[in-house]
């Protein structure tokens, strides 16, 4: 219920549908089904069969059920795949003929963002154009691949192996955001018996926890949250609501992030966490290692590490200093675009952009810090302001600010 609600998960605005009785991580019937695939992933495990061709014939099955019921989503899916799997192999051919065309790598690079530009865009006027539940992290999956590619770091691709990878079912709705080489190889990846049974039993206890978050915890701080946001409520209402709405988003996607990567796990498919308990962070540098950390860990290798390189070639700044601290606010902003194209997405970007310079100036240049970061009274310290700054970034991301 609370997952569709475009006010608290802002990343699927333009992805907004009507619910139905089949949806990725929602409802009986999808609960049905993969208890279905999951029996059938056990025993070929248990045969040390790869994941290989069943990763694929489970998610296409799955996202024919879930789609079923939506034409125009099916419809924009289908136009995006095959708008995906174009530029990628004109990419392929291109990269051979012509090596680091950097002028027709950017050019394909803007056309694979077209699709999510027209969603985002399309969703300000109440529009659905290339609306489809979880073409935001199609979009990642698909520009890590031509970049990669760009590197030389990909030198050929498999339209199978791309299929599987950008239709896995576990993670296709909201991630966490795996990389191309590193799930294909566990595609074809031959387990022991002992391995994939070990796997497996992970796999189980993440995906039970994930229930539990999603379906318990996160209901009871949703309740909090309806609770504390009343017309006449007062400073410390506000308070408690940024606190609940934190918190609430921590279970509802973590849980989420849980199920996902238990099912992968059971598949055979080592998808990586999401979270590592954030809440422990000491500083914001520490939170978005430990906060949404394929989405984090994306945005620092192909947003703020190009962007260092590329002004760093270009010689825009002076310093190492004022290179990171732009950078940082560069990054964090197209997080903050990526959310939704709101004021109030948008100066959440900025605001964890601030925070991250600052933390940067700060770590680098104070005496103060390197004498203390290491006492325990100052990480006790340091820890209490950060954490009241995250919760302030999640009052502002629930729109509740402006």
């Amino acid at each position: 219920m609370a997952r569709q609600t475009v006010k608290l998960l802002p990343e699927r605005r333009c992805e907004t549908y009507m619910m139905t009785v089949f949806d990725y991580y929602q409802g009986t019937l999808f609960f049905s089904l993969l208890v279905l695939l999951l029996i059938i992933s056990v025993i070929r495990g248990a045969a040390e069969k790869p994941a290989g061709g069943f990763a694929l014939l489970s998610s296409v099955l799955t996202a024919v059920f879930v789609f079923a019921g939506k034409a125009d989503q099916a419809c924009w899916l289908l136009v995006s795949l095959a708008w995906y799997l174009g530029l990628i192999l004109l990419w392929q051919y291109e990269r051979k003929k012509r090596g680091r065309a950097e002028c027709l790598y950017h050019v394909v690079l803007v056309l694979s963002l077209v699709p999510l530009i027209c969603c985002k865009v399309s969703g300000l006027l109440h529009a659905s154009l290339f609306a489809f539940t979880g073409i935001s992290y199609l979009t990642f999956r698909v520009v890590q691949i031509l970049i990669e590619m760009y590197d030389g770091v990909i030198t050929r691709v498999r339209v199978r192996d791309i299929l599987t990878f950008f239709l896995f079912f576990p993670s296709f709705s909201s991630g966490p955001i795996d990389r191309s080489r590193r799930f294909e190889e566990d595609l074809t990846k031959r387990r022991t018996r002992e391995e994939a049974l070990s796997l497996t039993a992970d796999g189980f206890v993440q995906l039970l926890s994930g229930m539990i978050y999603k379906f318990i915890l996160a209901g009871v701080f949703f309740k909090a949250m309806a609770f504390l946001d009343t017309p006449d409520a007062v400073w410390y209402h506000r308070i408690g609501y940024a606190y609940a709405y934190g918190l609430y988003l921590f279970f509802d996607f973590a849980g989420y992030s849980r199920m996902a990567v238990g099912t992968a796990y059971v598949m055979g498919i080592e998808l990586p966490g999401n979270f590592r308990a954030p809440f422990l962070a000491v500083d914001m540098r520490d939170f978005w290692d430990r906060w949404h950390i394929t989405l984090s860990h994306w945005f620092r290798d192909f947003v703020f590490t190009r962007f260092v390189m590329y002004s760093t070639r270009r010689k825009w700044f002076r310093d190492r200093l004022t290179r990171a601290c732009v950078g940082f606010m560069v990054n964090m902003g197209i997080m903050g675009l990526w959310h939704g194209l709101t004021p109030a997405y948008i100066l959440y970007g900025l605001y964890h952009g601030v925070l991250l310079a600052v933390t940067e100036v700060y770590q680098k240049k104070s005496s103060f810090y390197k004498k203390n970061k290491n006492r325990k009274c100052y990480r006790l310290v340091s820890w209490f302001v950060t954490m009241q700054m995250v919760f302030f970034g999640f009052y502002i991301f629930s729109g509740q600010l402006i």
